[in-house]
């Protein structure tokens, strides 16, 4: 890999969003306007203190999810991506570049979103601010990881959309949203013990609580790491130039 042909890569995609509002503001309006709806829902009961530091791993995972995976197959489909493979450009630099671009939008979109949700919303956050920021963009890289993943491997946006009950579903399901992990049937729980967004999950309830030290959020951060090094890797190897 190159670096500067990752940030050519990395320049291109913000320039291509930039001039795209609607993107934008799915990027970094929605999910705080989703974390205001549940605050909303909940304003007269103590629930949304509970859930609220789930809520926010949950809607910008999935809005990075769905926003990379269909911009990616979207650039192999008009062809950009065979004209941009054909010069001196790898899948490397190509996949790493799409994650340091929507890395930068994560970053932007978690301190919207978080900001939101303590400021506006009211919810308490026992532990330090700046420790939950970066967990939630971490959540949300692991969110577009995981998407150009599934875009490696899709041929339409429709397909897309048939990866969320593969990838996305099962993690909301099994994180600790509904029922906290503990109370999980066996199977299940050590199911959820694989699946990134339970950890992701874990550690922004530690910090919001303040009931964890240090080193358990690191480990759940290592945990994140991880899969978004794993997802970026097979990502680049699994990377088509077309769609058939």
């Amino acid at each position: 890999m190159n670096p500067q042909r990752t940030l050519a890569t990395t320049g291109r995609i913000l320039t291509q969003i930039r001039h795209d509002p609607r993107t934008i503001v799915l990027l970094l309006i929605v999910p705080s306007l989703l974390v205001g709806l549940v605050a909303w829902i909940f304003s007269d009961t103590p629930v949304f203190d509970v859930i609220g530091p789930a809520i926010l791993a949950l809607f910008p995972f999935i809005v990075m999810f769905l926003v990379t995976s269909i911009t990616t197959l979207r650039e192999r489909r008009t062809g950009t991506l065979e004209r941009l493979l054909s010069m001196p450009l790898g899948k490397g630099d190509l996949i790493l570049g799409y994650t340091l671009a929507f890395g930068l939008l994560a970053i932007a979109q978690s301190a919207v979103a978080v900001g939101f949700a303590v400021w506006v919303c009211g919810l308490e956050i026992a532990g330090s601010i700046w420790l939950l920021l970066a967990v939630a963009v971490a959540d949300a890289i692991l969110g577009t990881t995981l998407g150009l993943l599934a875009s490696a491997f899709a041929n339409t946006e429709f397909q897309v959309v048939q990866f969320m009950p593969l990838l996305v579903f099962p993690q909301i399901l099994l994180g600790g949203i509904f029922l906290p992990r503990e109370q999980l049937p066996d199977v299940l729980r050590d199911i959820s013990d694989w699946l990134p967004l339970s950890h992701a999950i874990n550690a922004l309830q530690a910090v919001a609580a303040d009931s964890e030290d240090a080193a358990y959020i690191g480990g759940e951060l290592l945990i994140i790491l991880a899969w978004i090094v794993g997802a970026v890797v097979l990502g680049s190897i699994t990377l088509r130039r077309r769609t058939p």
